[in-house]
Formats: C-alpha cells, structure tokens, sequence
C-alpha cells in the first residue's frame, strides 16, 4: 500500500508548500490558544458548562462568519481575503494578551476575545480551502485537502502538549502572546503569493444575494446537501470528546494542564495517521462503509475516554478517535469538494465548515449541560449512543460512489440578441424553451427534465416549471425566471461540462428545427415609458387604450 507518495504528492508544488509549512505554525498557535484558554477557564472558574463554552467560542464564530466569508472569498480576491483573516485573529490574540497582562482577566473577557480569534480565522478559512485547487494540479487535490487537515494535526500532536507546558512554566499571557506571533509567516506566505486572477465578465454580486447563491446551490446539490446533513449531525453528536476532555484530564485522572496536552497530542498523532491512510481509503472502500466504519471506531473510543480510569488506554482512545474524527471529516470534505464547480467552492466550503463548527459549538454546550446534570462519564456515553446511531443515515439519504462530474467551466458563450435598452438591473426576466417531443419518449424526456430542474435552480434560476400543450401532445415548454438580466447571464457563466452535457441530453429528445427559446421583460415599464412632451394618451373605465 503506497500511502507516503500520494499523500505527498501536493507538496511539490511550490506555493502549496509555502503555505502548507507557515500553517503548521499558524494552527500550533491556534492550538496553543485553545489549550491556554480551556486551562486558564478551569483556574477562572470551576463550571464544566464555562469550561466546555471556550470550545464553543472558538467554533460558533466559523458557523456565523464562515457563511458571508465564503461568498466574500468567491467574489474578491481569496488572497487579500485570507490576509485581513489573518491579521485579525492575530490582532485578537494579542489583545487577549494585554488584557490578561493588565490584570483584566475575566471568563468574559477570554470567552470574547477567543470568539474574535475564531472570526478571524472563519474568515480566512474558505478562501485557503477554496484556493487549493489554485496551487495544486487536478490529480493531487484530494491529498491536498487531507494535507490541510495534516498541518492541523501535525500541529495538534505537539501543540497541546507543549501548549500545556508552555502554560505551567511561562502562564496563560505569554501563550497568548506567543499566538499572535505564530499567525505572522502564514500571513507572510499569503502576501507574497502572486496569485493568477482571471478579470470577470460581470461584476462582482451584492454579498445578500452571493450568500443566497451559495445556499441555493447546497439545497438542490442533492450530493452536496448529503454530506453537510452528515457533517452537521457528526459535529454534534461528537462534540462531547474535545469540549470535556480538560474535565477528563483534571477530574477523571487527576491531571494538570500536562496531561490535557498530552490527550490532545495523541488524538492529533492519530489524525495524522488518518489523513495519511484517506486517500488509500477513498480508493479502496466505499464512502459509506467508511464512514460508518470510522464512526462507529469513534463511538467505542468515547465510551473508553468515559469510563477509563489509565491515562495511558485513555490516550490510544484519544489517539484512535483522532484516525476516525480525521476519516471522517475528510472524506465528506472531499466530496463536497469535487461535487461543487469554481464559481461556487468557497461558499459551499464555508458552509461545510459551518455546518461541523456548528454542530461542535452546540453540541459543545449541549454536552457541557448534561454533564453537569448527570456526570462526566454519563455525559460521554450517551454521546457514544447519538454517534453510533448516526450511519443510519445513508439508509435514508447514501452518498454514491460514482465518477466525479466534469466541473470544468463552459467557454464563455456569446451574448443573446437584444432589441431593448436592457440594463443588469432590468427584469424580471423569464424564459421559456420549446421542445417537441415523440409521444412514446415523454416519460424519459421528462425524467431529463427534472434533472435539468435541479440545474436550472442551482445555478440561480427561480420558478422553473415544465408544461405539455393539452392541444398538442409533442410540444412541451420550460419556463424559468430571474430576478435581473445580470443574474441571467450568470445562470449562463456557471455551465459546467457536465450541466452542458445534461442540456444536450434534453436537447437529444427534441426533434424538428432547433428549441425555440423566448427571452422576456417582465413589467417592461422602462421601454414604452412615454416622452415628457407626447400626451398620454387616455383609457377607457377598465383601463385599455383606446386605438
């Protein structure tokens, strides 16, 4: 099993790497401030549910900003995007830092400034994630996405553990401080990346209506919407690991700040295995049985978390549920990754990203919660119940293995002809298609057509409907809407190969001359506006014109 090289194959390309090696500091930062801040929340107060809410502070910001960070990222240039996310987490922690020098320490005031960490970094996230596919050859992007994930848990094998022992000797303030230091040769990297942009066509979207073509692409992307269901449901549902394991390390076995470093080493050792093995995986097993495999691996380590009273069985569980937690997570960001084209990848990223750093954030306060009600150990459990259950999904809604679509941009087509003085802003703007069709093919062409439905409404399209002429069996039309010509000509840049091909399939079915396609100005007001010196002329009680 050749793992090492495909695994490592991104990493010759040169600015892949450049960043890839700066993030290792960057996230040991993060790490460190994650670690500095639950351990100093213990010393700040002694409730699980505070404790359990630095977790929490840390992920809610991703869920909140990942979304408009994802449309900015695919409107402007990821680049510039990913250097204000820096800089402002790298901001953040070092005010953390002058706050706790300057004797401001407070849960509010380190809860607030790890939520400001945490938006900075939900910024820069889908810009970074959406920009891989920039720096690496087709071929080598799944292992790419698992090498991200590797300078994460590369970081997390030796962050806590150092980021403990950076507490106990230097304290919490230093270890902020050290954060924002760490974030500056990622920043480094980005700045003197000198990033390829193609000019658009059309100018950028307004950020409302860029945030409204990402959610409409995740709904009717039936694979897509898949995955971000089952990310959603692992987040919460696994959230219990990471947000109790400093209860685990203080009150289960009777450790220090130390010894939570130590958990959170072995689970990063872990994950790091696990990305090494995913691309051998995704060859080789099903996504499914994969991830219901991984899934159920990780249910059984938490029970052992839960009741273990050994530090070390407690970290090769800690270690194994890093393997299964980086399977899984991996593998559904590689599909969201190769089922979504370019004009659309941030944003469907941000949103996988906030739909697991959701999860984690509720399902962090959730667990904090029953913890204090019930227990630790009680609270870990039931946990395992909720995660072991969750593979029930693919019964319901599977993932299918098939072929990735050719998501390669169409070239652009030429403009459709006009003869009206139509604006971006003019519309509603409705188009109808005709298609005549033999008798004995309407339920296949129909079948077509509600595949190209989904197209049309990904791709920004509203009201689609398919309609057959009661008069005349052959002839069926399709309509569609958009809100502006603008957004009508987008709907035509965002054509895939693939789109194109299922056009041609429902084109196949037509016979006779070529599809009859009418374009039409809804509410026209703008063309037949009258001249301020022609009369208007006058209307009759029911307000027709008069000849």
């Amino acid at each position: 099993m050749k793992i090492s090289s495909r695994a490592l194959a991104p990493l010759s390309d040169t600015v892949f790497r450049r960043i890839w090696s700066a993030s290792l500091l960057s996230n040991l930062g993060q790490l460190t401030l994650g670690v500095a801040a639950a351990w100093e929340m213990t010393r700040l107060t002694p409730s699980p549910e505070m404790v359990a809410l630095v977790q929490t502070s840390l992920m809610l910001p991703i869920m909140l900003v990942s979304v408009p960070s994802g449309a900015i990222a695919d409107m402007f240039d990821r680049r510039k995007i990913a250097l204000a996310g820096l800089g402002f987490s790298a901001v953040s922690a070092a005010l953390l830092a002058a706050c706790f020098a300057g004797g401001l320490a407070s849960p509010v005031v380190l809860l607030a400034f790890c939520f400001c960490a945490g938006a900075g970094m939900a910024l820069y996230s889908p810009s970074w994630q959406a920009s891989i596919p920039e720096q690496v050859p087709p071929e080598h992007l799944p292992a790419a996405i698992a090498l991200g994930s590797v300078s994460y848990n590369i970081a997390r094998s030796f962050g806590p553990a150092l980021g403990g022992v950076a507490v106990l000797a230097l304290g919490a303030t230093a270890v902020f401080g050290a954060t924002a230091l760490l974030y500056l040769p990622l920043f480094a990297a980005f700045l003197f990346w000198r990033r390829e942009t193609i000019p658009p066509r059309l100018p950028p979207e307004r950020l409302d209506r860029a945030i409204v073509s990402g959610i409409r692409y995740v709904f009717y992307a039936g694979t897509v919407r898949t995955a971000m269901l089952r990310v959603l449901l692992f987040g919460l549902t696994s959230a219990s690991l990471m947000a109790l394991t400093p209860l685990v390390a203080r009150n289960s076995l009777g450790g220090d700040a130390g010894t939570y470093g130590l958990l959170l080493g072995a689970s990063g050792v872990g994950a790091v295995i696990g990305a090494f093995v995913l691309s051998w995986v995704r060859e080789n097993i099903p996504t499914d049985p994969a991830l219901a495999v991984a899934t159920l691996v990780l249910s059984a380590m938490l029970l052992v978390v839960a009741w273990a009273g050994s530090i070390w069985l407690v970290a090769i569980a800690m270690a194994v549920s890093g393997a299964a937690t980086m399977l899984s997570v991996a593998t559904l960001n590689v599909v969201v990754q190769t089922s979504v084209p370019r004009w659309v990848t941030a944003r469907a990223l941000s949103w996988f990203s906030s739909f697991l750093t959701g999860g984690i954030a509720f399902g962090s306060w959730f667990w904090g919660e029953i913890a204090a009600i019930s227990g630790l150990s009680n609270a870990l459990s039931i946990s395992a119940g909720a995660l072991a259950a969750t593979p029930l999904l693919a019964l319901i809604s599977p993932l299918r293995d098939s072929d990735s679509p050719d998501l390669s941009p169409m070239e652009p087509r030429p403009d459709p002809n006009v003869d009206l003085a139509v604006t971006s802003r003019s519309g509603p703007i409705v188009i109808e298609v005709e298609y005549r069709v033999e008798r004995d093919l309407a339920r296949a062409f129909y079948d077509v057509m509600l595949k190209v439905q989904r197209l049309r409404l990904r791709n920004g399209a509203f009201a689609w409907s398919i309609a057959r002429d009661i008069g005349d069996a052959e002839l069926w039309t399709e309509r569609f809407e958009f809100p502006t010509w603008q957004q009508y000509l987008r709907h035509r840049e965002r054509f895939t190969t693939a789109d194109w091909d299922l056009q041609l399939a429902a084109n196949g079915f037509h016979k006779g001359p070529p599809s009859n396609v009418r374009r039409r100005l809804v509410r026209p007001f703008g063309s037949v506006r009258w001249r301020a010196e022609t009369p208007v002329p006058a209307t009759d009680e029911v307000g027709i014109y008069n000849p």
